[in-house]
């Protein structure tokens, strides 16, 4: 916690300080270290917290403007035509149906 403080340091810390306040004192001056060191504990944290939700709050609108835009239709289109569309080889070949061809066909009769 004190990092290269260790128990000698701490030791003289404490005589120094009981000279200096005094045995009645230093009780006191202890009571309301531990009272600001916790009050700035409690500041930290919700200082953390409100920092993480406002990163999960900007994180769910990032991700709600890529999904809008992801389903926004291309508008590179003219207006009035339609977007083509795609249709892969192995969908018409899996249907066992022929590929559509752009000239007419005849209609198809039933043997007699």
């Amino acid at each position: 916690m004190f990092g290269s403080v260790g128990i000698p340091e701490l030791i003289m810390i404490f005589v120094v300080a009981l000279l200096l306040f005094g045995p009645k004192k230093l009780p006191e001056i202890g009571r309301s270290l531990g009272k600001a060191l916790g009050e700035f504990k409690r500041a930290t944290n919700d200082l953390q917290r409100s920092l993480e939700e406002e990163v999960a709050a900007d994180e769910l609108k990032q991700a709600k403007r890529d999904l809008e835009t992801a389903i926004k239709p291309d508008t590179g289109a003219p207006q009035g035509q339609p977007t083509p569309t795609a249709v892969p080889p192995s969908a018409t070949a899996e249907s066992g149906s022929a590929p559509a061809s752009s000239e007419p066909q005849p209609p198809a009769t039933e043997p007699k």
